[in-house]
């Protein structure tokens, strides 16, 4: 196996050493009875910012969706290929969480390209550019905002992009009937990396607030 990555594998077999062996029965229990999340969080890509890791969740909790940025687009029917849709139908429909979290973090990649009237595309493709189009006017008006500094900016937009990705979220009638039902509750996240900070979402004022540790 010389081609796979020596830290991949030791990391690999330090978990079947360790974490593996504490939780044996578990995992055999999810292989015959099937997953039951209760939760799905709509993260970023970053490897800074793991979900899994951030809250300390065992095997079979938490449906994970990332993306570039964490963000859900609207509800596109089109014939098209949707992943992040994809992935929301299955964990509401299928698997029948009863949370969802969309959480950001500071210093987001994607975020700050879409700040970044000079940022050029990393291939003719162009999928970075044209997926944040989704935050594109939002960071147009940012960006005029010469009374922020950069790095205000940045997180201005981070939690914006949350906010627009949680209303999105809401054109899915799957989302929004089972919301207005009470069966799923929709919540906002913020994490700074630096720090470790977790800021909610308060669902009515949509300020973030820092949770103490």
């Amino acid at each position: 196996m010389k081609s796979f990555p020596t830290t991949l594998l030791n990391g690999y077999r330090n978990f079947m050493s360790g974490r593996y062996v504490a939780e044996r029965e578990r995992y055999r229990v999810l292989a015959d009875q099937g997953q039951k999340p209760h939760t799905l969080v709509i993260a970023c890509c970053d490897s800074r910012a793991a979900p899994e890791t951030i809250f300390d969740a065992g095997p079979g909790e938490l449906f994970v969706v990332r993306n570039v940025a964490n963000m859900v687009p609207p509800y596109e029917p089109d014939g098209q290929y949707h992943s992040t849709s994809a992935a929301l139908e299955f964990a509401v429909q299928a698997l029948r969480v009863k949370d969802i979290i969309v959480m950001g973090h500071g210093r987001c990649g994607g975020i700050g390209a879409a700040l970044d009237p000079n940022a050029e595309p990393l291939s003719p493709g162009d999928f970075i550019g044209k997926w944040m189009g989704l935050v594109r006017t939002a960071a147009e008006q940012i960006q005029g905002n010469s009374v922020m500094t950069t790095t205000e900016r940045q997180t201005a937009l981070e939690r914006i992009s949350i906010r627009n990705s949680i209303a999105n979220l809401r054109t899915f009638p799957c989302v929004k009937i089972l919301e207005e039902r009470g069966k799923i509750q929709i919540h906002g996240a913020w994490f700074d990396i630096a720090n470790g900070e977790l800021w909610v979402m308060d669902p009515q004022s949509k300020d973030f607030v820092r949770l103490e540790a």
